[in-house]
């Protein structure tokens, strides 16, 4: 047996994708049924899954993996993280999305959290 997270409490919903959103970015809704690529510190609504006619399928819980970037590495448990406005996340001085992170991988500079 092996330690796996795939697909815990996975939900998913579709949205018009604005701007250049693209697999597994942080996403925010930015009017109406639409999401965008979120901005460095944004609390983002989910994960863009897959992109295509101009709809995005968006995890909006569960388990991922995202790289990390910024001063503060991010530890394992409850913690709080946003946006960091290049497809990845970051911690922020303040506000962001409450999430457990169950592996933070700081060679390859990523975090597997669970939101």
């Amino acid at each position: 047996m092996s330690i796996s997270y795939k697909g815990f409490n996975n939900k998913q919903l579709t949205f018009k994708a604005g701007g250049t959103v693209t697999e597994n970015t942080p996403v925010k809704l930015s009017s109406n049924d639409t999401v965008s690529v979120c901005s460095s510190g944004d609390e983002f609504a989910g994960i863009a899954g897959q992109v295509r006619n101009g709809l995005a399928a968006v995890q909006m819980s569960g388990a991922v993996t995202l790289p990390y970037t910024g001063t503060t590495t991010p530890t394992v448990g409850y913690i709080s993280l946003a946006a960091d406005g290049e497809g990845g996340v970051k911690v922020p001085a303040s506000g962001g999305k409450k999430v457990l992170a169950v592996n933070v991988d700081t060679t390859a500079e990523t975090v597997t959290f669970i939101y």
